[in-house]
């Protein structure tokens, strides 16, 4: 990894909108504070973007001219003490792409993940055997330790789900998601099993739609919508491609991917009964 490069954390996302908070209420433009600080106007956004790193001497002076004191400015240093401490992925960082380190950032602070998936188990849920199986189809083979590597991120991300404070997820699924024999009959029936333990969370949610219910609002492609638990933190739209996932917090757009998701689940069969569905291909796989 290069030296000094920055790599997000969830201490920095929330030391980025919380001095872009800050900014808005003191109602100053970037361009001003910029000016103020003696920066390049594309400093100040990179910060509040969380694409650089942030130096607390830096906070300091961005504290005094907000005018911000007390307890609220203690939590603003604090977090910017916390933001310089590695996370848990950092030491995949050579094996994540940039890209999706970010997505592993937003997916660790939100509350809520809702989407669709149109063709494979998503990696918050897949098992070992069935990550390395959909890992052998990349066109560039990876490297031994860079399997090993995905594998341990994905591992690290499902333990979201049975924390304190654990992630609520509500998945609608494709039903070629569960019918594509991926790794063969015994790597696809574990990961099916896999799937009902993690339905019967009380903060995970699965359905699945099925194909004879014909056409539906998604066919143009997998998406995920991600809620987080304070009010400055924007919900946001994630859309995985090969090559690079994009994000959008425009409200009108993420408004309209809400929308088809409604509409998703609302016609997807129910949650017993796709548990029961899981159970009647888990069991066609071991015959």
């Amino acid at each position: 990894m290069p030296r000094g490069k920055h790599i997000p954390t969830v201490a920095s996302a929330r030391l980025a909108r919380e001095l872009r908070t800050l900014r808005d209420k003191a109602a100053l433009s970037q361009e001003v504070v910029a000016e103020e600080m003696g920066w390049a106007e594309s400093k100040l956004y990179r910060m509040e973007n969380d694409k650089s790193r942030i130096l607390p001497r830096d906070v300091k002076r961005l504290l005094r001219l907000y005018g911000v004191e007390g307890e609220r400015a203690d939590v603003v240093l604090e977090l910017s003490r916390l933001a310089r401490e590695p996370e848990w992925w950092h030491r995949y960082s050579g094996a994540i792409p940039e890209w999706f380190q970010v997505y592993v950032v937003l997916e660790a602070s939100a509350s809520q993940v809702c989407g669709y998936e149109s063709e494979l188990v998503p990696g918050i849920m897949q098992t070992e055997r069935y990550a390395r199986a959909i890992m052998s189809t990349a066109p560039n083979p990876y490297t031994d330790q860079e399997i090993d590597d995905h594998v341990e991120v994905r591992t690290n991300r499902q333990a979201r789900l049975t924390t304190e404070e654990p992630l609520h997820l509500w998945l609608v699924l494709n039903e070629a998601v569960i019918r594509r024999t991926v790794g063969g009959p015994d790597v696809m029936r574990e990961q099916i099993e896999h799937l009902i333990s993690l339905a019967r969370l009380k903060n995970v949610t699965l359905q699945i739609i099925p194909f004879a219910y014909g056409e539906h609002g998604a066919m143009h492609g997998s998406f995920y919508l991600l809620s987080f638990p304070g009010p400055v933190d924007l919900d946001k739209v994630y859309l995985e491609q090969q090559i690079g996932g994009l994000y959008t917090q425009k409200q009108e757009e993420v408004g309209r991917y809400r929308l088809m998701f409604d509409h998703l689940r609302a016609r997807a069969l129910g949650p017993e009964r796709t548990l029961e569905i899981f159970g009647a291909v888990a069991d066609e796989l071991t015959s």
